[in-house]
C-alpha cells in the first residue's frame, strides 16, 4: 500500500474519530449527486441532526480506503460515534422506525414518513474536506 493511501486512510479515521455523526456521500448536502445520498440527507435533516458529512467523488481513493475500513461497498455511508450505522436503506428503515432518532439522541418528528422532504432551514455542520 503507498504512503499517500495511508494518508487517505489516517485521514477519513481521523475524521470518523473526530465526528459524532459523519456522512460519507456523492456530493454535499446542499447538492446531493445521487439519489440514496439526497434521501439519507433527508433523513437526517428531517431529525435536525448535526451531522459533518464528505464528498468521496472529488478523489476515488476516498471510496476505496473508506470501503476498506468499513467493509461496506456501496455509498452513502452513516458512521455514528465511529461507528458504521449503514447505507440509505439501512438510514432510511431506521428513520421510519425512530431508530435512527434514538441512535443519534434527538427527537423523532411526529411524521416520520416524511423523509423525502428535507426540513426548511435544517443545516448541517459543515466539515473540510482534508482527504483530497
Amino acid at each position: 500500500m503507498s504512503e499517500q493511501s495511508n494518508q487517505i486512510r489516517d485521514a477519513i479515521a481521523q475524521a470518523i474519530g473526530d465526528n459524532p455523526v459523519i456522512l460519507f456521500m456523492k456530493g454535499t448536502p446542499e447538492q446531493p449527486m445521487c439519489g440514496f445520498s439526497a434521501r439519507t440527507v433527508a433523513a437526517l435533516q428531517a431529525l435536525n441532526a448535526p451531522f459533518a458529512a464528505v464528498d468521496i467523488l472529488p478523489d476515488p481513493r476516498i471510496r476505496q480506503e473508506l470501503s476498506a475500513i468499513s467493509q461496506w461497498p456501496t455509498i452513502p455511508q452513516l458512521f455514528v460515534n465511529g461507528e458504521l450505522v449503514g447505507g440509505c436503506d439501512i438510514v432510511t428503515e431506521m428513520y421510519e422506525s425512530g431508530e435512527l432518532a434514538e441512535t443519534l439522541g434527538v427527537d423523532q418528528p411526529a411524521a416520520a414518513q416524511q423523509a423525502e422532504e428535507p426540513a426548511v432551514g435544517a443545516r448541517p455542520m459543515g466539515i473540510e474536506n482534508r482527504l483530497s
